[in-house]
């Protein structure tokens, strides 16, 4: 009975080895797991070796490193679209805010010196406080109402100086625009009295040169009117003044005198014409 018992008992020796190899294995497809790193598509794989930031830069795909002093950071580097709000004075001193879109991408050649130099929050570092700057230089540049009438002149200002600022840490902007500005409520309600005024103003020309223009047409239709009451009341008077010749007429054609004793009966050369 004793002995049957001592056969199927387990020495604690054997569940020692038996967890030892149980924890090795573990330990080695974990380490075999991180050995291997699968950098996704769209993005670059920034190597650092114990916190040190390496020149190596891991494309798509799988690559094999040391787990146990490497580390894989994956930057995304395909075409990115972000939004910002912005606040700024123009020129006249009015409150302006706006919102703008950005559109940007990071150097994949570089990417190891954007995490080294600006970390993954980028975004918020440098990106957002290259727009506000942007915003306020070029809105200190303008009145009110010119960042509402040269917008796009505005809009190529801003987008040159944050191509410029940006590259400088190689974030590519492939496309900016501004989305809306926004002013104070008085300087709104004085823009509109003004485009109303301006309104009825164009309004008042428009009619002005309406009138002038019908009167200019009733000037030239009366000076017609007249002209050929001109002409109407000449041809009267030539017919009137022939009607009076023909009721003074004797029925007598004139003799013609040339001078001296001779003379030229009209009648007579009638009567020999017939």
């Amino acid at each position: 009975m004793s002995s049957s018992r001592n056969k199927s008992s387990v020495s604690p020796k054997t569940v020692f080895i038996g967890l030892g190899t149980f924890i090795v294995i573990i330990v080695a497809v974990v380490f075999l797991f991180r050995t291997f790193v699968v950098v996704d598509s769209g993005k670059v794989g920034v190597v650092a070796n114990f916190g040190a930031v390496q020149e190596t830069l891991l494309p798509e795909g799988m690559h094999a490193v040391n787990p146990f002093v490497s580390t894989v950071i994956q930057l995304d580097v395909r075409v990115q679209k972000m939004e910002a709000d912005a606040s700024a004075s123009s020129r006249d001193l009015q409150p302006v805010t706006s919102k703008v879109a950005l559109n940007f991408f990071l150097s994949k050649e570089k990417a190891n010196i954007i995490y080294r130099d600006l970390g993954l929050n980028y975004k918020k570092t440098i990106i957002e406080p290259v727009i506000q700057e942007s915003i306020k230089s070029a809105a200190a540049r303008y009145t009110a109402e010119e960042l509402i009438t040269k917008r796009p002149q505005v809009k190529d200002d801003v987008y040159e100086y944050i191509k410029k600022r940006l590259a400088q840490n190689n974030i590519i902007v492939t496309d900016f625009s501004i989305v809306d500005f926004n002013f104070s409520k008085e300087f709104n309600s004085a823009i509109e009295l003004k485009q109303i005024a301006e309104q009825k103003a164009l309004t008042a020309k428009n009619d002005l040169e309406r009138i002038r223009t019908e009167g200019e047409q009733e000037r030239v239709r009366a000076q017609a009117q007249a002209d050929a009451q001109k002409l109407l009341v000449q041809s009267l008077d030539d017919e009137l003044l022939r009607l009076k010749a023909i009721e003074k007429w004797d029925g007598k054609l004139p003799v013609i005198s040339g001078g001296g004793e001779t003379f030229v009966d009209i009648a007579d050369i009638m009567k020999s014409s017939k």
